[in-house]
């Protein structure tokens, strides 16, 4: 039998590691619990061949074993979900969101940043970074004095994700040469330099961007509010009360007349829904109270 799929007289495995099902429904509710990411049977496969891993690394040989691990080892239990997270990403995903911000929510931003205000921006769930990146190099742009009042003035990104390791390649900010190619030139010229090992995003971007390990469903050490907020291509993986509760926090994180950005295949749900207007494709601006 295949490893991923349940099955035979026991209801396991029978490759390298016995995987019982009862051992998948602890693992998936221990992820729903921690991570508030739903694991359906279908993903059986996935943690089987991302666990199997870490059960090797441990030098068990099941994955019952591997369970009670899990349930006494914290350090463990986020490895494990850390291995089960997809970070997918690609800068300039969704250019559509990045033309409208670039549009109808820089300029303020601009003006705000000239007069020394706070701007603070979010990416919420920022993988790798290519997101984050490609939002502070659409708000610094190609021109050298937009791009001072930017550096000069009180402006900050959040990028949070839940998996440290991503986090890192985030805040090296080294990316591999083939994905400058998704990078506008005016942009790539202004803010990046070509090295032997990748495209490198230059100080003046990475100096904006504080890279956070954060799990948006525990509490948030954020103070203050955020003028635009990037959760894209993460609530996909909640269930709907899960859904309902971090855009309810969102809002309460996001000022008056500031903008949300959420996946192409998302949608709010929930009462804070009513807290936003839309604007455009998966654009929401909260309304003003």
């Amino acid at each position: 039998m295949a490893a991923g799929q349940f099955g035979g007289d026991d209801g396991g495995m029978t490759d390298a590691f016995p995987f019982a099902r009862e051992d998948f429904e602890a693992i998936a509710a221990m992820v729903h619990s921690h991570a508030g990411i739903v694991l359906t049977e279908g993903k059986a496969m996935l943690v089987y061949a991302r666990l199997g891993k870490l059960v090797r690394a441990r030098g068990l040989d099941n994955f019952r074993a591997y369970v009670a691990l899990l349930r006494n080892d914290r350090d463990e239990r986020a490895r494990a979900i850390e291995a089960l997270t997809t970070n997918h990403t690609k800068f300039f995903r969704e250019n559509h969101h990045f033309e409208h911000f670039a549009a109808q929510v820089r300029p303020a931003l601009l003006t705000k940043a000239a007069r020394r205000e706070k701007v603070r921006l979010w990416s919420a769930g920022s993988s790798s970074g290519e997101e984050v990146h490609s939002l502070m190099l659409t708000l610094l742009g190609a021109d050298p004095q937009e791009a001072r009042a930017i550096r000069n003035g009180d402006v900050v990104a959040l990028a949070s994700d839940l998996n440290a390791q991503v986090l890192e390649t985030g805040r090296r900010g080294l990316y591999p040469t083939a994905t400058a190619q998704e990078i506008p030139m005016a942009l790539r010229s202004a803010w990046t330099d070509m090295q032997s090992d990748g495209v490198q995003m230059r100080d003046g971007v990475r100096e904006l961007i504080r890279f956070r390990q954060l799990n948006l469903l525990h509490e948030w050490p954020i103070q203050g509010r955020f003028d635009v907020v990037f959760c894209r291509n993460t609530m996909i993986y909640f269930d709907e009360p899960t859904k309902a509760r971090l855009i309810s926090r969102i809002a309460e994180k996001l000022a008056p007349g500031g903008y949300l950005y959420i996946g192409h295949s998302e949608r709010l749900v929930g009462p804070a829904a009513n807290d936003f207007q839309s604007v455009g494709q998966t654009i929401y601006r909260k309304v003003a109270a």
